[in-house]
This record gives structure tokens, C-alpha cells and sequence, in this order.
């Protein structure tokens, strides 16, 4: 297949990996983390990616991510191929395309919950009323209204996360990237916790890549990929 048709195929995907490639020095020793990774994410799927630790999971998000280049290969984002830009247009793809959540919250202690929220969008150039009204729709959605104006030590860490996952998609990115959100969390939290994602998710049409060891949540997925041997592949549970 030619380039443009290649342009053409990945143009309806939200997120796309072509033969990435990276690679880690450890002494005299290269470590083959992505062996030519081919990977891609529809526009309201959501993917499990379950995978021991060790075996690039980390690596591959903070590539999808644009938060690392690759030695090789091509990362498009809305179709578009992120190898092909400048520094900075990466950071704007970043910044207002693809959304974080992590195992820890990350939230900032001195703000509110809605605050938290408002802080991406403000950056991102809209207004403050409007950042708030939007804050608060999203708080409101993930059932965490009435608990806007509470700072992230005055909140579970069910709560803690779900503001973080309301702070993740306040720009309406076109990807969603998890690494371990539930891991920190007991089973009954870490459920009412993916409930409210996958409500999200189905709501927006966001395309989510949620790495986890939690088999129960993975099996709830569209589809569960792992790494293995440095690629990526199906994962039947």
C-alpha cells in the first residue's frame, strides 16, 4: 500500500501506531522494548491493553501520547502523522487531543475539584465562565457535583480519580490514555470508577487505550490487546 492510501486508511482513525520501534541502552546491552508496532484505535472504542510489568506498556503510551518520539515508525493522531511536526506542534496535538489519567491523580492540592477541572481549558485558551460551566457538567456527570468546591484532600480516592478523569477529557481530546487509574483503588471503588468512564467514553466518543491488571475491567473492554516480544497482539479472556 502506497503512502497516500496508508494516509486515506488511518484517516478515520483516532489513534494510530505504523512499525514504531524504541529501543533502551543498559550497559553494553540494547533493550528492544516496541519491536515495530502496529497498533490503531477507532473513535469511541475502548482497548484494554493487560501486559506484565516490565514489557513496555509505560513506553507505548508515552509514545501514543506524543510524550516520547520513537527510534522509528509513524504516530498519527486524528490522521494525522505526529513524526512529520515540529516540537511544538506536538505540544498543541497533546494539549488539546490526547487526555492523561494515571494510577496517582496528580490533581493540584490547592485548587477544588471544579478548579481542577478548569485549569486545562483556561490554558487552552476559553474563558473562565465558560471552563467553570463545562467543569461543573463534567463533575456533574461522573456523579461528583456536589462536590466541586472540595479541595483533593477532602475527597476519596474514587473521587480523586474521577475528577482526574473529568480533568482528562475537559478539552474533549480525540484519545484517552490510562495507565493503571483503578490500580490504587479497591474493587467495588475501581468498579464505580470505570462505570463512570465508560459512561464518559460512550457519551463523548473519546477512543480509549486503558492499560490495566485488572482482568474483570479489561473483560469489560470492546477488545484486550498485550505485548508480547515487543509487538502488540489480540488478547482472548
Amino acid at each position: 500500500m502506497d503512502q497516500a492510501a496508508v494516509e486515506t486508511a488511518l484517516a478515520s482513525t483516532a489513534l494510530a501506531l505504523v512499525d514504531v520501534t524504541r529501543s533502551f541502552s543498559e550497559g553494553e546491552r540494547e533493550l528492544h522494548i516496541l519491536r515495530g508496532v502496529d497498533f490503531a484505535i477507532q473513535p469511541g472504542e475502548m482497548v484494554a491493553l493487560v501486559a506484565p510489568s516490565g514489557t513496555g506498556k509505560s513506553t507505548l503510551l508515552h509514545i501514543a501520547g506524543l510524550l516520547e518520539h520513537p527510534d522509528s515508525g509513524d504516530v498519527y493522531v486524528g490522521g494525522i502523522n505526529c513524526a512529520e511536526l515540529d516540537d511544538e506542534s506536538r505540544t498543541a496535538i497533546r494539549r488539546n487531543d490526547v487526555g492523561f489519567v494515571y494510577q496517582f491523580h496528580h490533581l493540584l492540592p490547592e485548587f477544588t475539584a471544579l478548579e481542577n477541572i478548569m485549569m486545562p481549558q483556561m490554558i487552552a485558551g476559553l474563558a473562565k465562565s465558560e471552563a467553570a460551566a463545562r467543569a461543573q457538567e463534567l463533575l456533574d456527570y461522573m456523579r461528583m457535583g456536589e462536590r466541586s468546591s472540595h479541595r483533593p484532600s477532602e475527597l476519596s480516592g474514587g473521587e480523586q480519580q474521577r475528577v482526574a478523569v473529568a480533568r482528562a477529557v475537559a478539552n474533549a481530546p480525540r484519545v484517552l490514555l490510562l495507565d493503571e487509574p483503578t490500580g490504587n483503588l479497591d474493587p467495588e471503588t475501581a468498579h464505580y470508577v470505570f462505570e463512570a468512564l465508560q459512561a464518559l467514553v460512550r457519551a463523548s466518543g473519546v477512543a480509549t487505550l486503558f492499560a490495566t491488571h485488572n482482568m474483570e475491567i479489561a473483560g469489560r473492554m470492546d477488545r484486550c490487546v498485550t505485548l508480547k516480544d515487543g509487538h502488540i497482539i489480540p488478547l482472548a479472556l
